[in-house]
């Protein structure tokens, strides 16, 4: 008994769908004699016995059951036989029935699945005419980027520009500022000469008020004493002249024993009298001459003072306007250092948004790939659901006997035997059936020739979506050929703008990097400058503190 079988097997390899016979493998027909099992040229089996006089074979076309009888069997078995196999065959061919309105309906369900693959292909399709017209413009992507990377580079330029300069006036303002420097610390030391000298001609006035304060002292003692002698004088001249008139009395008295002592005293009073007059007057010169000489010296100190005094008063001036410039170099050096920190603001902003737009065009170089590579597939796919559609354009004959099947790997696709479903001396031949009714063998010729036209006009029909097919092939290549050159011109393209960009921005890097080596470089080199400029302005602020703390305390 032939069974049919159906496996819902689909390749997307395959052009298109084929027919397939599953054989239950042939059965051994007995006879009196020894049986034997063959093919025919034509697919069919035939058995044949060992003796040939007694056995008699009818063959059948292909498909058929191969008949065989001998003249000792009896006609009760062969109705028994025939009873069993209408039964039979009656079952199987509601079965397969039922089997092919399955298949019919699955076939359906296919042809939905087509209609709906065929939706999706023009979906796709419309996106791909959307990417072309996207990719078909690589000279818009690149002159944006080349108009982006220009403006950039006047950017960076521009605060190249701008560095200079301001490095330029600050090393001007630098070259001023030390020379003000210069002339302050000179200004400094002018000064500190002056109230060294200041404070000399100080103490020597503090020395000679000193001096004047004893002379005067003195002077005020001497004539104390010239008072006091003076008194001591008339007192002394106030006894003698009483001892004189005593002894000019005794002398009376006496004249003739007495000596002449009027003549005396007089000459011991003139004596004492010179000697007073002599001492009073050089008293007086020396006091004349010290109270001259410290007079002398009080007015050249008095001039020296007031010359001091009006020296420390222009130095006063002086210095004022250098600590007014100070103050003004001060805020412009710290107006450029602010001017300086807001340049590398800027230029840290400029270099990480270079970095941004870095990162940006590598996700776009990344986009631009995934997209690549997603139109690489959609074109893959296309070829794919195009030759589906060729193999969907062929002509699907409905075979009432044969089910639907994709063609082994090993069938050959050309042949009508394989085109039809049928084994080409397949390894499970037809095998020879049991005896059928005659009723029945005539269904079976006649489903034979309508098998046998529905063949002919499907050969006609392959044959020509055959050339279609090819045609349609070889247009598809050259289009895909053209295409392939196309996405190879494009890539080539794409990796050159690539390696472009990829070099101008390491380019800038390296650019970048130098900037930012040699400003940390000059920041180390002005820092011990800075530094040292900061320790003598602190000296001289507290020089000039400690000044005018003792001119306060003065």
């Amino acid at each position: 008994m032939s069974s049919l079988g159906y496996d819902p097997y689909f390749s997307p390899s395959s052009s298109s769908y084929r027919r397939w016979y599953v054989e239950s493998p042939p059965p051994r027909v007995s006879s009196r004699g020894r049986t034997h099992v063959a093919s025919a040229p034509g697919g069919g089996m035939y058995g044949a016995s060992s003796s040939s006089s007694s056995a008699r074979v009818h063959y059948s076309s292909p498909g058929r059951v191969l008949l065989s009888s001998s003249p000792g069997q009896s006609l009760e078995l062969e109705l028994s036989q025939a009873a069993q196999i209408s039964s039979e065959f009656r079952a199987v061919r509601t079965q397969e029935r039922s089997q092919l309105q399955n298949l019919n309906d699955r076939f359906a369900g296919f042809i939905e699945r087509v209609r709906e693959l065929e939706q999706q292909n023009r979906a796709l399709e419309a996106e791909l005419m959307i990417l072309r017209q996207r990719h078909n413009e690589p000279s818009r992507l690149r002159s944006l980027y080349e108009q982006e990377a220009r403006a950039l580079r006047a950017a960076v330029d521009e605060a190249r520009a701008e560095q200079q300069a301001a490095l330029g006036q600050r090393e001007r303002l630098e070259q001023t500022l030390s020379a003000l420097q210069g002339r302050y610390e000179e200004e400094v030391l002018a000064r500190e000469d002056a109230e060294a000298r200041l404070m000399e001609a100080r103490r020597e006035a503090d020395q000679a008020a000193l001096a004047k304060s004893e002379l005067e002292k003195s002077v005020e003692t001497l004539l104390e004493e010239l008072a006091f002698l003076k008194r001591v004088h008339e007192s002394e001249l106030a006894e003698l002249q009483a001892q004189v008139h005593l002894g000019v009395q005794v002398a009376v008295e006496s004249e003739a024993a007495a000596p002449d002592l009027s003549g005396a005293l007089r000459d011991i009073r003139s004596q004492y009298e010179r000697l007073a007059a002599r001492n009073i007057q050089a008293a007086e010169e020396w006091f004349r001459g010290k109270v001259g000489t410290l007079t002398e010296t009080v007015a050249q100190h008095t001039d020296a003072v007031r010359s001091s005094k009006d020296e420390a008063g222009e130095y006063r001036r002086q210095l004022q306007n250098r600590i007014l410039e100070i103050d003004a170099c001060r805020g412009l050096n710290e107006s450029l250092e602010k001017q300086l920190h807001e340049m590398e603001d800027k230029n840290g902003a400029e270099i990480a948004a270079m970095h941004d737009t870095i990162g940006d065009l590598e996700n776009e170089l990344r986009g631009t790939k995934q997209e690549m590579a997603r139109y690489l597939k959609e074109k893959l796919l296309e070829g794919e659901e195009s030759r589906f559609n060729v193999a969907e354009s062929e002509p699907w004959p409905l075979c009432t006997a044969t089910l639907c099947r994709p063609l082994p790997p090993s069938a050959d696709p050309s042949s009508p035997a394989s085109a039809l479903g049928r084994p080409t001396s397949s390894p499970h031949p037809r095998p020879p059936g049991r005896v059928q009714p005659p009723a029945e063998e005539e269904e079976e010729e006649e489903e034979e020739k309508e098998e046998g036209e529905g063949e002919e006009e499907a050969e006609e029909a392959k044959e020509e979506g055959e050339e279609e097919e090819g045609r349609d092939e070889k247009e598809e290549m050259r289009r895909k050929r053209k295409r392939k050159k196309e996405m190879r011109r494009r890539k080539e393209e794409m990796r050159r703008e690539e390696r472009k960009q990829k070099r101008r921005l390491k380019k800038e890097k390296r650019r970048l990097r130098l900037r930012k080596v040699a400003m940390k470089a000059n920041k180390k080199e002005k820092r011990p400058r800075l530094r040292r400029r900061k320790e003598t302005r602190k000296e001289m602020r507290k020089k000039m503190k400690k000044e005018m703390r003792k001119q306060r305390a003065r």
